[in-house]
């Protein structure tokens, strides 16, 4: 028997308030545990809307979501809120860390409010060594070495800042990793070195999953679609959106 999707969306629309029209209307879309995803599409065709459906911030008006088997439609706010901080790491375009707190703490951000992925992330480093040592793991494993640990966000260089957010999305290896736009501020160099460090942490984390257990899906969304050659599959959010396709149609009011 195959394993579930770790994301399923089934006959999707949604609409803001206020919006004569749909902003997406997906009729279906899949992504396996494990699988890596390059989602591209142009300003206005939906992704970051998209995205806050995946993580339960935003709820549509028809259709099924469901995220790791749960049908986020049917959960209250509290409950999409636990599975968010429990099952999925958020790699954000301007990171959103906080910038009084240090590296590290910023890093340990998601266990302080998920219980559950504290006990992942110190069952991975040794219950001898503890949750901060996992947050050390991942920020060397992203090249940032001792000395930055310590130092508030707001000191740190831009790409800097981007590996301690992509350090804060991975630890306690959560099932599904979002990131969106996260190099649109790198040059291309930079942009290399970021996506294979992501995919080295994303791949071991799948790799050293226990038997059974889900492995990282990580959906990263972009503009920049020379990226797409380092993922598992493209998907070309104007070709799954038909909001995208009807709006072209009927062309500008």
């Amino acid at each position: 028997m195959s394993a579930a999707p770790a994301i399923l969306l089934d006959e999707l629309q949604f609409r803001w308030p206020g919006q004569a029209g749909l902003c997406l209307d997906i009729p279906r879309l899949e992504i396996a545990a494990g699988e890596t995803v390059f989602l591209h599409g142009p300003s206005g065709s939906g992704k970051s809307t998209l995205l806050g459906i995946l993580g339960g911030v935003a709820v549509p008006q028809r259709g099924r979501v469901c995220v790791l088997g749960n049908e986020l439609t049917q959960m209250n706010s509290g409950a999409r809120d636990r599975l968010r901080a429990t099952h999925i790491g958020f790699l954000f375009q301007q990171f959103n860390l906080l910038p009084w707190l240090s590296a590290i703490d910023n890093v340990l951000l998601p266990c302080t409010f998920s219980p559950a992925r504290k006990a992942r992330a110190t069952g991975l480093a040794g219950a001898s060594h503890g949750v901060r040592a996992e947050a050390e793991r991942l920020l060397s494993q992203l090249d940032l070495t001792s000395s930055h640990w310590l130092k508030p966000a707001a000191e740190l260089s831009v790409g800097q800042q981007q590996r301690v957010a992509a350090a804060r999305a991975l630890i306690g290896r959560p099932e599904i990793v979002i990131a969106d736009e996260p190099t649109s501020a790198l040059d291309a160099e930079r942009q290399q070195i970021f996506i294979d460090l992501l995919l080295r942490e994303v791949g071991a984390s799948s790799a050293n999953s226990p038997v059974g257990a889900d492995k990282t899906a990580l959906v990263f969304v972009s503009h920049d679609q020379r990226l797409a050659a380092h993922f598992d599959r493209t998907v070309d959010l104007c070709e799954i959106n038909r909001a995208v396709q009807t709006e072209a149609r009927m062309g500008p009011a």
